[in-house]
Parts: structure tokens; C-alpha cells; sequence
């Protein structure tokens, strides 16, 4: 923060000051924590900003969160501050009152949901745990903008929540990080609570349920965790690589498998890769993943990253300007998570700075972020990472050579040029050896249309992009 925003804070009053201080707390930490992270932990906390800025108060739900905060973020959040605001804000935790008399600033994403709801595995004794879904009510199927990227997945998802147990047991739905899957997963049991408020619906992240394996086997206590899971009717599991290696784990969700497709209960599973290239997971388990519809989600296409960007914009109060959406969604062109990291920076520029959004506003909040890219991404860098990963020779890249081995991992370069730079097609032929124009059109249209259909194929683009953009 500059010295006139560090000026401009200190003079507002409190509430406006204080609300604006943790607001930008938690844009910040929305881009640095992994999602399911920052939706458990950051999103529900709720801050109390003294008018003097001497001390920020955390108001967390119970002793267990309020330990776990302290322990795994205070740390951070208390950086973050002291460089928003210019020098160290003293930071303490408190438990949130039942009969709350303090003025608080919420998390903006949480602000309209307060209280929020408690994570399954913090249950109060008098609480029945069935009745715990960690659903989040605002991922649903109309807040999800739809496109050619998530069409095919969301019609599944769609027809799951409203014949749950039919077909399509499980869904199993793939795809980077940041592309959607979580809010699809979220939006068919909230689209099944609403048709049927009485049904057994659990949300939960695959670490959550290792952690409750854990549990039970420390303490004896599988009855109670097979009620819990079996019972089921709707039971949506993100990110489930993550039982690799988790012998136990993979043997109790088989189980929990087996015994919820048997009382006709459905099954949703998200993961970053397809089924059969889960690495470290039991064969039986693979083809229990296998044995439903499984479907990609991809990065949204232009278009669908303007119609993100415009609408999150909106459910923050704010209008986006569609020749800044263009801007932004034709720089950022990954996933989601990142289009929205980018839309809070924005925001927050705009807000501290009292300007209004523009294309030079978004350049200005964005050039740490543009600055990264045009210095990272370049074709020589593609061609580099490209060649590295499919083993074969820099120089291929812009030889004559023609066999398969080099002509499909240079065609895959090309196709990445056009889709991570702003080079032309020509400009791009020029660097692949004095090619034309028309044969890199080629290339991009061949790997374009085949990412939609080879699953393999999708797997490794999606490896060589996260591994260009660091």
C-alpha cells in the first residue's frame, strides 16, 4: 500500500477503513491458499479492526478452529496486513460471542451467508452428524456460467440431482485446478436438497475423509463412521488422487463405495486426471471409478472467461466494463480461480485507489501478473518445456524432421504458442523454422479438436501449462 493509501485508510472512519483493511486481508489470502483451504478456514472468519488500526480481532467459531487458525495462519494474515497497511497490525483470535455486540468485518464471498456453517469434522456433541453437509448454497447451477468447456459435465451433473441413484452412478468429473469442478459438485446437492430437503447429502474433500479414517482407527470407532458415510443418499468427494497411497483409506472408501451403490445412493467424485491415470490407487477402486460416466471439464474458451469474469463482478456489486472483461479473460486464460484472483485485485485496486475500472486500472492492478507472464511464457520457453517433456531435441522444433515422434510434439508447441502468447500465427511460423502461417492454423485446429476428445491427450496439456505458468 502506498503512503496515500496508508494516509487515505488511517482518515476514514473506522467502519469504512476497517472494512476495506480486512476485505483486502482476504482477497490476498483467496489468492495464495488452495481453494478448499481458504473456503474452510478464511472464508468464514470475520474481523474486528480497532479505530486506531492497534489491533485486528479474528473471530472464529470454536476453540478447535480458533487453535488451527493460530497454528497454520496467523502467521500469514499477520504478514498480509502489515504490508497492506505499511507496518504491523498486532493480530489476536477470539471465539466468536453467541450474542455478537461487536462490530465485524466479514470476508466479502462470506458476508451475506454469516454464521456459517461448521465443517462436518467440527461437530458440536448435541449435532447430528448427518445433518452436516458442508454444502456451500451459493455454488449452484445458476451461478455457473456455462460454456463448451463444462457443458458435457454440467448436463450430467444436472441430470444426477434430479434422478439421483440412476444413471450415471458414479459421476466421476476431471479436469485441472481452478476449472469448476467443486462448484459443480456443490451445485447438484444443493439442486437435490432443494427438490428434496430430507435427503442425506455430505460434501466433503478427499483429505477430510483420510482424516476421519484416521480418527476411527485411533479411536475405535468404524461403527460410527460406517453409519455416517453408508447412510448416504448423496455423497459428493472432491479431489479423490489424494487417497494415493492410503492403504486403509482406499479399503474403507471401497467399502463406503460398494455399500452406497448397493442401497441405490449416488456417487460424485471430482480429480485432476482421468480414472485410469490415478497413480497409486488399487485397481478395484480405479475400475469402481470407471464403471459410471466420466467427464472432463476444460479451461473456459474466451467468451466463457469474459462471461465469468462480468457476472462474479456483478455478485460483488460491481459492473466490469465488457472491453476490461475482454482485457482480462484474453491475459488470463488458465481457469477460474485464477480469472477471479485477477478480478480481486482489480477490485481492490479500484477501491483503494477511488478509481473506476478501466482497461489502463486493470493493467495497473494486474502488472505483477502480466509482467510474470510475458517474461515466462515465450515460444522459445514452450518449445523448450515441450521438447524436454516428450524427449526430443530443442532443435526439432524448427527442423524439417517429419516423423511422428517430432512432428506431434511440435505441433503441440504450436498449438500452446497460440493459446499462452499474443504472437500471431505468422510470428509463431517464423520461430517453428520459417513455417507458414497456414500450417500452424493447422496445428492449433488438430490439437485443439483432439484435447476434446483424448483424454491423454487433455492430461498432458494440462501438465505442459501448469508447468509453463510456474
Amino acid at each position: 500500500m502506498s503512503e496515500g493509501q496508508h494516509s487515505r485508510l488511517a482518515s476514514t472512519p473506522s467502519l469504512e477503513a476497517g472494512d476495506s483493511l480486512w476485505h483486502a486481508c482476504v482477497d490476498q489470502l483467496a489468492q495464495e491458499l488452495p481453494e478448499q483451504q481458504f473456503n474452510t478456514w478464511i472464508k468464514p472468519l470475520s474481523a474486528q479492526v480497532s479505530d486506531d488500526f492497534s489491533r485486528v480481532t479474528l473471530f472464529v467459531a470454536n476453540r478447535f478452529k480458533l487453535d488451527w487458525v493460530r497454528a497454520q495462519y496467523a502467521g500469514r494474515i499477520a504478514a498480509v496486513l502489515e504490508k497492506l497497511y505499511g507496518q504491523p497490525v498486532p493480530l489476536e483470535l477470539a471465539i466468536t460471542p453467541r450474542e455478537n455486540s461487536v462490530r465485524t468485518y466479514a470476508s466479502p464471498s462470506a458476508a451475506a451467508n454469516l454464521p456459517v456453517a461448521e465443517p462436518a469434522e467440527i461437530e458440536e456433541e448435541n449435532v447430528p452428524a448427518a445433518f452436516k453437509t458442508r454444502l456451500n448454497t451459493g455454488l449452484t447451477f445458476e451461478t455457473l456460467v456455462e460454456g463448451t468447456a463444462n457443458r458435457m459435465a454440467r448436463a450430467a451433473a444436472m441430470h444426477v440431482s434430479g434422478m439421483p441413484g440412476h444413471l450415471y452412478n458414479p459421476l466421476f468429473i476431471y479436469g485441472g485446478v481452478g476449472l469448476g469442478k467443486t462448484h459443480l459438485v456443490h451445485a447438484v446437492g444443493n439442486r437435490l436438497l432443494a427438490d428434496k430437503p430430507n435427503s442425506k447429502v455430505l460434501y466433503i474433500h478427499a483429505e477430510q475423509f483420510v482424516s476421519d479414517v484416521v480418527k476411527a482407527y485411533q479411536r475405535k470407532t468404524f461403527d460410527e463412521f460406517k453409519e455416517r458415510y453408508h447412510s448416504l443418499d448423496l455423497l459428493l468427494i472432491d479431489d479423490v488422487q489424494f487417497f494415493a497411497n492410503k492403504d486403509r483409506t482406499q479399503e474403507e472408501f471401497f467399502n463406503a463405495f460398494e455399500a452406497l451403490l448397493a442401497k441405490k445412493s449416488h456417487i460424485v467424485m471430482t480429480s485432476d486426471t482421468y480414472p485410469k491415470g490415478l497413480a497409486d490407487i488399487h485397481e478395484r477402486l480405479v475400475s469402481r471409478f470407471d464403471s459410471g460416466l466420466t467427464v472432463a471439464i476444460e479451461p473456459p474458451e474466451l467468451e466463457m472467461r469474459v462471461a465469468i469474469l462480468i457476472n462474479k463482478a456483478a455478485a460483488e456489486g460491481t459492473v466490469m466494463p465488457e472491453e476490461v472483461a475482454f482485457f482480462v479473460a484474453k491475459n488470463v486464460r488458465s481457469n477460474v480461480r485464477e480469472l477471479e484472483g485477477a478480478l480481486r485485485k482489480i477490485l481492490a485496486y479500484s477501491r483503494f485507489n477511488q478509481k473506476e475500472i478501466s482497461i489502463q486500472l486493470a493493467r495497473e492492478a494486474l502488472r505483477d501478473l502480466l509482467s510474470i507472464q510475458n517474461r515466462q511464457i515465450s515460444v522459445e520457453n514452450i518449445q523448450k518445456t515441450v521438447a524436454d517433456y516428450y524427449k526430443i531435441k530443442v532443435a526439432d522444433m524448427y527442423s524439417k524432421k517429419r516423423p511422428a515422434s517430432i512432428a506431434r510434439p511440435r505441433q503441440i508447441a504450436m498449438y500452446l504458442a497460440k493459446e499462452l502468447t499474443q504472437k500471431s500465427l505468422p510470428e509463431i511460423g517464423e520461430l517453428f523454422g520459417g513455417r507458414d502461417h497456414t500450417t500452424v492454423l493447422h496445428a492449433v485446429r488438430k490439437i485443439s479438436s483432439e484435447r476434446q476428445t483424448v483424454s491423454e491427450l487433455n492430461q498432458q496439456l494440462h501438465v505442459l501449462e501448469q508447468t509453463l505458468k510456474g
